[in-house]
């Protein structure tokens, strides 16, 4: 991992940022496609998905199960579309006890995905077996899959998807502060379609911190 030490370390991290933000790659079903249609691509299939009442899944483990959650809330309250929240701690540890941590995610989709749903697969090396699992799973329910990956290019899931967008960076805080912007532009773009559903925000004026 690069050293980010002495006066320039903040800005040789932020450089890091900006390269492999540069440097990400996306295709669709394997073929490569730029960012603007990769992303105009995508918001185009989570709008039709909300149309239609299909539900997505967000998946990942530490750092990309906390992206993986705050985006099931986000594209609820905000794309306002179904969503369906993969790490309850309760199901989590049940099925992780019960047959192993790496069909946590595979055993769920197995009882809950239906065809046409979608599932976003997020993994910074790209290799953890459950979420290679969970993908597998969704195939067989007929799901659709968009996978986030990093580090090395032929890591497990990098192929799989049916969109697929790779950061080519070994450096965690990088490919999930990237993993994380990716889904925001995604919802988003989902509000410039729809509008927003925010409530309008009135403060007190005596009110108290």
């Amino acid at each position: 991992m690069a050293s980010y030490r002495g006066k320039e370390a903040s800005a040789s991290y932020f450089h890091m940022l900006r390269t492999s933000f540069e440097q990400m790659q996306y295709d669709a079903g394997g073929q490569k496609l730029s960012q603007e249609a990769f992303f105009q691509q995508l918001i185009h299939r989570f709008l039709k998905k909300r149309t239609e009442g299909h539900t997505v899944y967000f998946i990942g483990n530490g750092g990309s199960a906390g992206i993986a959650m705050h985006m099931t809330n986000d594209f609820l309250k905000n794309g306002r579309m179904k969503t369906h929240s993969m790490h309850d701690a309760a199901t989590v540890t049940c099925l992780g006890n019960d047959y192993s941590y790496d069909d946590i995610f595979s055993k769920q989709l197995e009882r809950v995905a239906c065809a046409g749903d979608l599932l976003v697969a997020i993994s910074s090396s790209g290799n953890s077996e459950n979420i290679v699992r969970a993908i597998h799973s969704a195939r067989k329910k007929q799901c659709e899959v968009l996978t986030l990956s990093g580090f090395d290019a032929d890591n497990r899931i990098h192929s799989l998807g049916d969109w697929n967008l790779y950061i080519p960076c070994h450096v965690y805080g990088i490919v999930e502060s990237l993993h994380n912007m990716v889904l925001q532009r995604i919802v988003d773009g989902m509000i410039e379609q729809i509008g927003s559903d925010e409530p309008e925000v009135h403060v007190a004026e005596n009110r108290r911190i």
